[in-house]
Formats: structure tokens, sequence, C-alpha cells
């Protein structure tokens, strides 16, 4: 599913990319930056996936969802949260959209124009499956 969104987003070409993807990291727990060109795509979809199934999520508990283990040298590995800027900026560009929307008591929420994208490309990546 988040494939399919990540694509589609790409498609409609109404997502604003920074300029600083080719070159950022996604926590510091990574080591470079991710291979993939269309990264940003796919991390804006999975956000909003994040959302859809638990409204009210904010950056830091998005932090928390991507973050990893981080291991320097011979010392054990520890959790590390993920960039919020990386978080932020999808955020924001999914608000620009449309698909979100901020909720009152803090954090985000999926908008009903939203919840409909996504349920018509859930549908679609069922049938071919």
């Amino acid at each position: 599913f988040v494939k399919a969104y990540a694509a589609q987003l790409k498609k409609q070409g109404k997502l604003t990319v920074p300029k600083w993807v080719d070159i950022a990291k996604t926590g510091i727990q990574c080591e470079l930056a991710p291979q993939n060109p269309d990264w940003f795509y796919i991390r804006v979809a999975s956000v909003a996936r994040q959302v859809y199934f638990r409204p009210g999520s904010g950056i830091g508990g998005l932090r928390k969802r991507y973050g990893g283990a981080y291991q320097k040298k011979c010392v054990r590995a520890h959790f590390m949260k993920a960039s919020g800027g990386v978080i932020r900026n999808a955020l924001q560009a999914l608000e620009d959209l449309g698909v979100l929307e901020k909720r009152p008591d803090g954090g985000r929420q999926i908008t009903a124009k939203g919840a409909q994208d996504m349920d018509r490309i859930a549908a679609a990546t069922q049938d071919r499956d």
C-alpha cells in the first residue's frame, strides 16, 4: 500500500519535496542517506498511513516509530529517535495537499478527502493481490 500511495503522490506532482532530500539522513542511527531516490515520497506515504491508524499522532510519536538501534564502535546498541525534520516536512507536505489537518488537542488527523484517497488506493492494491 505504501509504495502504491507513494507512486500516486509522485504522479500527482503536487507534493513539494525539500531541496535537501538527496543528502539528508533519516536519523542519527543511519550511516548514509537513503539509496532510493524516491525515499521522501515513500516516507510521506508511510507517515500518512501511521496517522490514519493512530489519529492524534505528532512529531514526537512518529520519531519514536521510525527510530532504530544506534551502535557506535564496540558499545552496546541503544535506541535513538528518527530525525524530526524529515517527519515535520512530511506532515507539512500532507497538510498542504489537504490529506492531514491539525487537531485542537494536538497532533494530526486524516481529513475526509485523505481517508477517501487512501481507502481507494488500499482497495486497488487489495484487488491486485
